[in-house]
């Protein structure tokens, strides 16, 4: 939370600052249209969830994204993101802060931004420092994004995409809690192979590193006890016992 806090206190910085020399007479600067595009892809990348008191469930990611901008000089070079995503995944919105720096020709590019997540894209606001150029950067910034994959289409200026607006409200979470699914069965062995093994009408797939243990301790025909649990979607042994 304090790396996002202080991710957001520099973005409004440097949007301060923007709007103070806007304002100045004395010293005003030129201003020119610069534009660029970015991909990073995920480096390292941490991630929890929570259920809201509405049953939604909140995804919480902290990642480091690496990659290539291109465009302006000031926007040319490695880049690499720093980002806190949050996403109602029920719904699909969210929002993203964080900061980046671009490896410049010369001295580096370096900014935070705040942005809308949608439906797997994501729009919003940067402001950076050009320290080769010795300007300010203030810019729209748009890409397609995924926490686990990361940004891809990124447009900084240029034609960058109009974004949404969530709202953020007060409501608490609770961590989620897994649910899981078992079954069990006692009888007879009717059918077993390689790969599954079926028990007075339930039938379970065997994993491949049990398949030779299970298939040596029964064969069809005899009594057996098994317990399996849904494991990807799938009905998986967990146990086999033979009766008498």
């Amino acid at each position: 939370m304090r790396k996002l806090t202080l991710a957001i206190v520099g973005l409004v910085a440097l949007i301060a600052t923007s709007v103070a020399v806007a304002h100045g007479i004395e010293g005003a600067k030129t201003t020119k249209a610069v534009k660029g595009t970015f991909s990073a892809a995920a480096g390292s990348v941490t991630t929890r969830s929570c259920t809201t008191s509405d049953n939604k469930t909140v995804v919480i990611t902290d990642g480091k994204y690496t990659g290539a901008s291109a465009g302006d000089a000031d926007l040319t070079g490695p880049i690499t993101l720093r980002v806190r995503s949050v996403v109602n995944s029920t719904d699909k919105v969210g929002t993203l802060s964080g900061s980046f720096n671009i490896d410049a020709s010369g001295k580096d590019t370096r900014g935070a931004f705040s942005a809308v997540y949608d439906n797997g894209n994501v729009a919003g606001l940067a402001a950076a420092r050009a320290h080769e150029s010795k300007t300010s950067l203030l810019a729209n910034v748009s890409a397609a994004f995924s926490a686990t994959t990361g940004f891809t289409n990124g447009k900084i200026g240029g034609g960058t995409s109009g974004g949404s607006a969530v709202e953020v409200g007060p409501g608490s979470c609770k961590p989620s809690s897994p649910q899981s699914e078992k079954s069990e069965a006692r009888g007879t062995v009717s059918a077993i192979s390689t790969t599954s093994i079926t028990v007075a009408g339930l039938t379970c797939t065997i994993p491949a590193d049990k398949s030779a243990d299970v298939n040596a301790k029964v064969k069809q025909g005899d009594r057996a006890e098994i317990k399996c649990s849904v494991v990807n979607g799938q009905n998986t042994l967990v146990r086999v016992e033979k009766k008498r």
